[in-house]
């Protein structure tokens, strides 16, 4: 550990890598909360892959795959939602159908870029390769997503837990859903660098689902998730350094080890514990006590 330190204060690459990966988590550990919540993974991982075409179509005309990917997720929210609303078909299945599409379109237009540019790091990540421009573009969504949150609180928490009371109060349930979704679609653009589009459902959801195991209120829970976010990606970073792994994935594998612990020892909701106590209260209703 101490010599990762010190390579850390003498790379700027690493300290680069540290800083966006650390800020990745945060907000990706922020929004998964809501996601969670809302009972939307399934959508997060729609666009987590629908801003494919975004990204190649960005490397393909010279531009920055920020703005190509911000586009591509938030036509793919409007498409998801014009084909739940204006037809019979339900919103798992337009879901389905829009996300497949847009990824597929992404697959066939990023072999067309592919001779220009690899884009295999933005599908499964590279932290180390992270550059200045990435760095800056983190901390700006980073900065936009947690005054957003911080702003909007109380809203975001009257229409994640109930629409209908929501709706009396005038809330405008459905353009704060959008809004939820182009915060989505910022952070998964903010995590293409460091896990990749393939990986980046994973950060929305398990250090999320994480904090959801240990605390019944949204405020603690948003905290631990993004501590939970944070420490994946540092563990991660640490690892893929050390033994020269896929940034991505290792950084998935500890948000995934932290879950199986939560799930297994939380105090209130682990196997573990939840066992004993069973095994304690047959044992008193056997006994008679």
């Amino acid at each position: 550990m101490s010599g990762f330190l010190a390579d850390v204060l003498d790379y700027g690459f690493l300290q680069k890598a540290m800083f966006t990966s650390v800020m990745v988590g945060i907000i990706c550990g922020v929004i998964g909360c809501f996601i969670v919540l809302r009972g939307m993974s399934l959508m997060g991982d729609a666009i987590s892959h629908a801003v494919l075409p975004g990204v190649a179509i960005s490397y393909m005309l010279g531009v920055n795959y920020f703005y190509g990917a911000v586009v591509a997720g938030v036509l793919t929210s409007v498409g998801i939602g014009f084909v739940s609303e204006k037809s019979r078909i339900k919103n798992d299945s337009a879901i389905g159908i829009i996300f497949s599409a847009f990824f597929a379109l992404g697959i066939i237009l990023m072999a067309k870029a592919a001779s220009s540019v690899d884009l295999t790091s933005i599908l499964f990540g590279n932290v180390l390769a992270v550059r200045s421009a990435d760095m800056w573009t983190t901390l700006a969504i980073g900065v936009i997503v947690l005054i957003t949150v911080t702003m909007f609180y109380k809203e975001l928490l009257v229409t994640t837990f109930d629409p209908t009371l929501a709706a009396a109060f005038g809330l405008p349930n459905r353009l704060i859903h959008y809004a939820v979704m182009v915060l989505l679609t910022l952070v998964t653009v903010a995590s293409l660098r460091t896990v990749g589009i393939i990986l980046v459902v994973a950060m929305l959801i398990t250090p999320a689902s994480t904090a959801y195991l240990l605390t019944d209120r949204l405020p603690v829970m948003i905290g631990l998730s993004a501590l939970f976010g944070a420490l994946s990606s540092l563990i991660g970073l640490y690892i893929s350094f050390n033994y020269n792994l896929s940034s991505g994935a290792v950084i998935v594998l500890a948000a995934t080890a932290l879950f199986l612990l939560a799930l297994f020892f939380s105090p209130k909701q682990g196997l573990l514990w939840r066992s004993v106590r069973t095994s304690r209260n047959r044992k008193a209703a056997y006994t008679g006590d």
